[in-house]
């Protein structure tokens, strides 16, 4: 009878130690149950904010993804996965950038003081001119607004900038950082475009010109965008659309092509909507009547970080720090600025690389010493 009595007991503390696990595992099913339902639920509430931004009735994310995709070399397709092309042509001819039709007065940059000043008209200017201690060559400074975040290099002596190219122009191409390396440069930024077949590219076949030292060092008829981007033997920026052998009998040192031409003379392009070159990661190079070069490098695609400017982003620095001429330069991942060798901005794409290769830079170099 005792040993009838203790099976019962213990088989009754047997259920109960058992019961509790059961009910977890009915718990466990019914937690995945509910994490599958929320999943779905986010991806449909995310189809659906997609959609409405992609159809919906507000036309200003439907424009900008189209000039976006548009302005890209091999990701057109993005717009044309969402918009017939007839929209894309619509919207293409909505926002666009009419340049200034006037050539570049040479005779405006007058070349000469830029020591540091008592007082300044902005702190813009301070910023310009204050110098960060020990380097009297260049100065950088951090770019942060609404959206966007990139760096802003001050050139003092414009005979310090001068382009690079890769040793093997025309076979293979190399990151701005190694080529700051090769040619003594304290500080470089990407030039112009180059052909991306595969949407990532080698940087070994520049578009359109490039001119180094007086001379055509590449010139290749199609795929060229815009002008050409340089510097005379007297340290002025120069822009044009004159041929390469014209430009150099007008005394132009270095130069590439792309464009287009956003400040002319002090004069602002006329930007309708975005421009059609949408928002994304920049590259900037201008020049102030006393001189003064600036290297503008906007970060983008980082969502988080950094989305990316539009033109009107860019114009709005530029104007800001007083640039007198200024032209774009290719962007996208190719976007990148070394310092002392190594990649210092946050590209869109490469960064594991030290960047990706392009096929030329503009590149600063201490020529203090020389006359």
């Amino acid at each position: 009878m005792k040993d009838v009595k203790k099976r019962k007991k213990a088989e009754k503390i047997e259920n109960k130690i058992e019961q509790p696990a059961s009910v977890k595992v009915k718990k466990k099913r019914k937690f995945k149950i509910k994490k599958f339902t929320m999943a779905v639920f986010f991806l449909d509430l995310l189809a659906i904010v997609v959609l409405f931004f992609v159809y919906g009735p507000v036309s200003y994310f439907r424009e900008l993804w189209i000039t976006t995709a548009m302005t890209t070399m091999n990701h057109h397709y993005l717009a044309y996965t969402f918009y017939s092309p007839k929209l894309i042509e619509e919207v293409m001819s909505r926002n666009y950038i009419v340049e200034i039709d006037e050539n570049v007065n040479l005779d405006d940059i007058v070349i000469g003081d830029t020591s540091e000043k008592s007082s300044y008209s902005s702190i813009y200017e301070e910023q310009i001119f204050t110098r960060d201690e020990g380097n009297e060559i260049y100065k950088i400074i951090r770019i942060e607004e609404n959206g966007y975040k990139g760096y802003l290099t001050v050139i003092y002596d414009p005979k310090n900038v001068e382009l690079a190219i890769p040793k093997q122009l025309g076979v293979v191409g190399n990151s701005v950082a190694k080529m700051c390396r090769d040619n003594g440069g304290l500080v470089g930024i990407n030039g112009g475009g180059f052909e991306d077949l595969d949407g990532w590219g080698n940087g070994s076949t520049p578009y359109g010109v490039i001119i180094k030292d007086g001379k055509i060092v590449w010139q290749r008829h199609n795929g060229g965008i815009g002008g050409l981007i340089g510097f005379t033997y007297d340290n002025k920026m120069y822009l044009t659309y004159e041929t390469a052998e014209s430009a150099i009998e007008h005394g132009m040192r270095d130069a590439v092509e792309f464009g287009p031409f956003l400040l002319v003379n002090g004069k602002v392009a006329e930007i309708n909507g975005d421009g059609g070159w949408g928002i994304a990661p920049r590259t900037v190079i201008a020049q102030r009547k006393d001189g003064i070069v600036l290297f503008l490098i906007i970060e983008g695609r980082l969502p988080g970080y950094s989305v990316g400017a539009s033109m009107k982003d860019v114009v709005k620095i530029l104007t800001r720090y007083k640039a007198y001429n200024a032209a774009n330069l290719d962007g996208g991942a190719s976007s990148t600025m070394a310092v002392n060798g190594k990649l210092y901005n946050r590209p869109s794409a490469g960064a594991e690389y030290g960047g990706r290769a392009v096929s030329n830079a503009w590149i600063v170099v201490d020529h203090s010493g020389q006359e």
